[in-house]
């Protein structure tokens, strides 16, 4: 029995007794008995009576092959399971042979491993198979902004490519860090700059509003004293497009405008001020699809009112990732086409917006 037991609370934790049972088609009262003889020992109960293994094994997550985009991430983060979560105390990273992780896939690994190593998990980046991945991230700058206690097998980097090579190359803005008590006026010129060389000086104006926006909200609006991140990469193929994200640590999109709801948007109070999946989502989709919505009541929306109607100008698509749930605001000959959720995403924290521009 505690094999089966150990096997489903490694999976699935936090079931009940009565998910035990009836998983191992064994009465209610024989599991209990069983779970309580080895309570403290082997397994501990929450407040809301359910299990989970003192000492879980630690859980993988494989990275698979090919062009890795943040869709493909979540799904084999999905595939894994969450990963912040207290039972969780070690995470191998493995990147398949041939990984090729893109910049808003590259964005999400950098904010989960740091996130897990904030709370205390053992964490291991494991690129034996996938050296090719280990020297893009370098060269990206995703190890300057790496957890210290973060291992990385084969081996850490010995020196920082980025640095080294830092605005030497033609598709490529290197990551760095959005400071949330500062205005980082000189990342901003940096990605507009990468983006006007990429495309031609008639988008500056639209490229510096959508990196400024995006990068103030870090400081307006995340509440939080962790820094965050941005970069940007231009990618060919059959569909040349520009790729950039920008992600904070802080308390999600949601969280942060519900509190001024009821003094500034009452309207918007009335349909979404329950704390609620639902709720949050269509809190964000107002937002950041209209706009003019603050948690300040300015009127000036959550730093992407005019960021929207500049991507109006763009084919362009841009994700929000919150802690469980995802939207896809998709756009077409000036107009916003679609808003696609993506729900039950295993946690992580913070909101992490990845923008494409198509420029063919």
């Amino acid at each position: 029995m505690q094999k089966e037991i150990d096997a489903l609370l490694s999976e699935r934790p936090g079931l009940k007794a009565k998910d035990l049972a009836k998983c191992l088609k064994l009465p209610r009262k024989e599991i209990n008995s069983f779970l309580y003889s080895y309570k403290d020992q082997t397994y501990r109960q929450d407040s809301e009576f359910k299990w989970f293994l003192l000492h879980p094994p630690k859980k993988t997550l494989v990275l698979r092959s090919g062009w890795h985009s943040g869709d493909r991430f979540e799904d084999d983060l999905s595939l894994t399971g969450s990963l912040i979560d207290d039972s969780v105390k070690a995470v191998d990273i493995v990147f398949s042979n041939d990984c090729k992780p893109m910049i808003d896939s590259v964005a999400k690994i950098l904010a989960l491993t740091n996130q897990l190593a904030q709370r205390g998990t053992t964490v291991t980046l494991d690129f034996s198979d996938s050296k090719k991945s280990l020297t893009y991230l370098n060269r990206a700058g995703f190890f300057d902004l790496l957890d210290s206690s973060i291992s990385v097998l084969p081996h850490r980097p010995t020196y920082s490519a980025a640095k080294a090579y830092r605005g030497n190359s033609a598709t490529l803005k290197e990551f760095e860090r959005v400071e949330p008590n500062d205005e980082n006026e000189d990342l901003k010129e940096k990605l507009t700059h990468k983006f006007v060389v990429q495309t031609s000086d008639q988008y500056r104006t639209a490229a510096f509003t959508i990196f400024s926006e995006l990068i103030g909200n870090v400081k307006e609006h995340s509440e939080t004293h962790l820094w965050g991140f941005a970069a940007s990469q231009r990618y060919g193929g059959t569909r040349s497009h520009i790729q950039a994200v920008v992600s904070d640590n802080g308390l999600g999109i949601a969280a942060t405008l519900r509190p001024a709801l009821k003094q500034f948007h009452p309207h918007l109070y009335d349909k979404y001020g329950e704390e609620t999946l639902e709720n949050d989502m269509a809190l964000v989709r107002e937002t950041m699809g209209k706009g003019l919505v603050s948690r300040k009541g300015e009127g000036r929306g959550l730093g992407f009112y005019s960021s929207r109607q500049q991507a109006m100008k763009f084919n362009a698509e841009f994700t929000v990732r919150q802690a469980h749930f995802l939207l896809r605001f998709q756009f077409e000959q000036g107009e916003l086409t679609s808003v696609s959720p993506r729900i039950g995403l295993p946690t992580l924290h913070g909101t992490h917006i990845c923008f494409d521009f198509f420029i063919d």
